[in-house]
């Protein structure tokens, strides 16, 4: 991960609690009254503040008028150190829900992404949705797998995000309530260092509309996060996790730093921090606050 371009305007910075960044891939210096920018910086195509909390908050709704980010660094994990970052897949390392497109393909499209929009939300128990879903496609052929597979569509900028951070020394997983048959595939794809999902029941080349063993649930993910940092030696402090969905907040709250990305606002409402607007590399502007701010204070 590479900052450049860093000008410090004021080196005597409050505690982290009351900074904050914005982040954008266009100019947004002029928002700010120059008194309330500490630093800027560039990191790929972005163009990242570090600023006032207060000051910055009395331009809320021109900066979401802006699509500008702001992040809070409460949390800010130390990017010198080992770390573990953590990604939900649907919607978050993929641009789709895998079972969303299995469905349009076997015929049951409609009634399968209502479900899947309201247990995102969370007005559903997620494992309970997610059975009832997977329920709807037996009698399908297990090759509509395939075929979803071979468009997976990558987030924009998950390359980017994912090689900044082992740049880092960092570890990357997945953990999904969509589907090994995919997030195998993106784990070889991204070069993760772990995944977990279900596993769809096949049998002589059908769906039967079950998944094997236990679904990964809301607190599956969160068992993941503590498992990868007892594996690593990681300090819970150091550890990030990022997601969409209802069912991804028991992870954030594992997580030292819990990342909602484009997500439902009842996830955005309880996550530490949030990217509105930007691809995937606004998660790297946050973490590269770390780097900035311990540049400053040297």
């Amino acid at each position: 991960m590479q900052v450049s371009q860093l000008k410090v305007a004021n080196t005597e910075l409050p505690s982290q609690e009351e900074l904050v960044i914005a982040f954008a891939k266009k100019d947004i210096q002029g928002l700010f009254e120059a008194s309330s920018i500490y630093a800027s910086w560039h990191l790929s195509d972005y163009n990242i503040l570090l600023l006032n909390k207060e000051k910055a908050s009395e331009l809320t709704l021109e900066l979401e008028t802006n699509n500008v980010d702001i992040a809070s660094l409460e949390s800010l994990p130390d990017i010198s150190k080992p770390g573990v970052a953590l990604f939900d897949m649907d919607s978050t390392l993929i641009e789709i829900e895998c079972i969303d497109e299995i469905a349009k393909l076997a015929g049951v499209g409609e009634e399968v992404s209502e479900v899947t929009e309201r247990a995102m939300q969370g007005d559903l128990d997620f494992e309970q949705s997610l059975r009832q879903r997977v329920g709807k496609l037996e009698g399908a052929p297990d090759s509509i797998l395939e075929q979803v597979r071979v468009k997976l569509p990558v987030m924009d900028e998950a390359e980017l995000l994912i090689d900044g951070l082992k740049s880092l020394g960092w570890k990357v997983a997945l953990a999904s309530g969509g589907f090994t048959y995919f997030s195998d595939s993106l784990k070889e794809t991204l070069g993760l260092d772990y995944a977990r999902s279900n596993q769809l029941e096949i049998f002589d080349g059908v769906l039967t509309g079950k998944v094997l063993g236990d679904v990964v649930s809301a607190e599956t993910k969160a068992e993941v996060l503590r498992e990868l940092r007892d594996k690593y030696g990681i300090d819970k402090s150091n550890s990030v996790a990022v997601g969409d969905g209802a069912n991804d907040l028991v992870m954030m709250e594992e997580a030292g730093l819990g990342v909602a990305y484009h997500a439902k606002p009842k996830v955005v409402e309880q996550a530490q921090t949030a990217v509105k607007y930007s691809s995937l590399g606004g998660v790297l502007c946050i973490l590269s606050a770390s780097s900035v701010i311990q540049q400053i204070k040297k």
